[in-house]
């Protein structure tokens, strides 16, 4: 049974401090992200025993996450929000700016403000993901051919117009009026930019895609705020506006989507090359770093790139590879749960976060299990290296695997897979991966997982 949102909110603020000493809040797909005035009067411990909590991770000083899973994340956060309240505008923007100095690596603000521009996305991406699979099963199969193209049109619509969405949360991001950021963006996919050549070469609309429409509205940003600073109040709203989208929509015309389009087309190219030349050896390589990567949250930074994909070749070949070491984490689990046979507590946790492993969400065993117990954190890494080249091994064969969408993973990521083999095959190789390191992240643990107890002396 789920515990009641408010309650859990009330309980996670109780341990943080209480609400006032709560300076921002956020989520992604599985975690609650708070910041925190004072770090000393967050009780980690506590948090990580409340029920429905699966895990805490310190994010640095002033910054902590805690694991709560798809779905309930979403409204423990609008919970969280409520009964912080609002905060005087003033001693927030102080907070936070001391938090940002104390806290804040570059390198670690640029991928979680990037994937505060993507996250969002995903709920989308995974709907009109599914949609996109289930038409292409009812053309296969030649059933409901008067549904059919109302179901493609659906599931296209988002992905046809996605450079507007990602504008629009770029300049929320970084600042920017939202709409302008949708604005400028909207020029990458406007069916008019046939009509103009930039370097010599005919545009195409979609040209440059998501990242395109990125660094657009980073740009209208930065634009916008020059001119904040220096048009007059009265003509603020007249003039803003229209230099903003015109200088900003000129340079993504005559410079960004032509250089866009070499990166967008550099990732697919280097994508194929990967698997159709290294497949086997780089997925062992993905499947294997995939766990150190969400343990750290370094994971965000290839939300761009799953996305890129997606919108230029339909699917992502990277996330069967990187799924695989979820299966790895899957098969320590077990090999814990077969081994700590006394070890009742440890044995409850994994029967608890099992089922939410199966399907993906990996953060429950990681921060529970294995990672707590050392060893078996890097014996799933092992199992995730294992399926990662199964997967990999087929992708040089030229069987690829792909996923329509990015957030699901383990089992959950069957609906939304694709491939150039069809849908039996795709569905074959992407299960065997699972198993392979189900199969190897368990007998990893198994045998090598736990430290060998000394031998005693027999007596003389």
């Amino acid at each position: 049974m789920r515990n009641d949102p408010a309650s859990t909110a009330a309980a996670v603020l109780a341990r943080v401090g209480g609400p006032a000493n709560v300076v921002s809040v956020a989520h992604c797909v599985t975690r609650l992200r708070l910041g925190v005035a004072d770090p000393a009067a967050v009780d980690e411990q506590g948090l990580r025993a409340l029920p429905g909590v699966l895990g805490v991770v310190v994010d640095g000083e002033s910054s902590l996450q805690v694991v709560l899973g798809p779905g309930v994340v979403d409204e423990v956060t609008a919970a969280v929000r409520a009964q912080v309240g609002e905060r005087p505008v003033d001693t927030a923007a102080q907070v936070k700016e001391r938090l940002r100095q104390r806290n804040a690596t570059p390198f670690k603000t640029v991928l979680r403000r990037i994937a505060a521009v993507f996250v969002p996305l995903i709920p989308a991406l995974i709907g009109c993901g599914i949609l996109a699979g289930l038409g292409g099963l009812l053309v296969n199969a030649g059933w409901l051919p008067g549904l059919t193209p109302a179901l493609a049109a659906v599931a296209s619509a988002f992905m046809a117009l996605i450079a507007v969405f990602v504008g629009y949360n770029t300049a929320k991001e970084f600042g920017g009026t939202p709409v302008l950021g949708g604005a400028v963006a909207a020029v990458v996919v406007y069916p008019g930019v046939a009509k103009v050549t930039a370097f010599g070469v005919q545009l195409a609309p979609g040209q440059g895609g998501v990242l395109g429409a990125l660094a657009a509205a980073l740009l209208a940003t930065r634009v916008e705020k020059w001119c904040r600073g220096r048009v007059p109040g009265a003509l603020d709203v007249l003039l803003t506006p229209t230099v903003t989208v015109l200088v900003s929509g000129l340079v993504t015309l005559y410079g960004l989507m032509y250089a866009a389009g070499v990166v967008a087309s550099a990732i697919g190219t280097a994508a194929d090359w990967l698997l159709t030349t290294t497949g086997a050896f780089a997925g062992l390589i993905l499947g294997g770093l995939f766990l150190p990567l969400v343990m750290l949250g370094l994971h965000q930074a290839l939300i761009p790139i799953h996305t890129t994909l997606i919108e230029q070749q339909g699917y992502t070949v990277l996330l069967p590879l990187l799924a695989m070491a979820g299966a790895g984490q899957v098969g320590a689990a077990l090999a814990v749960y077969v081994r700590l046979r006394h070890d009742t507590s440890l044995r409850t946790t994994i029967r608890s976060a099992l089922p939410a492993g199966l399907l993906g969400v990996g953060e429950p065993l990681i921060y529970g299990v294995s990672l707590p117990l050392g060893r078996p954190f890097v014996t799933a890494c092992a199992g995730g290296a294992a399926g990662g080249g199964f997967v990999g091994f087929f992708a040089m064969l030229g069987d690829k695997v792909g996923a329509t969408a990015i957030g699901p993973s383990g089992w959950a990521l069957f609906p939304l897979l694709a491939g150039n083999r069809g849908p039996g095959v795709t569905a074959a190789i992407y299960g065997g991966g699972l198993l392979t390191g189900y199969a190897v992240g368990f007998a990893a643990t198994y045998l090598f997982g736990f430290a060998r107890r000394p031998r005693v002396a027999a007596p003389a």
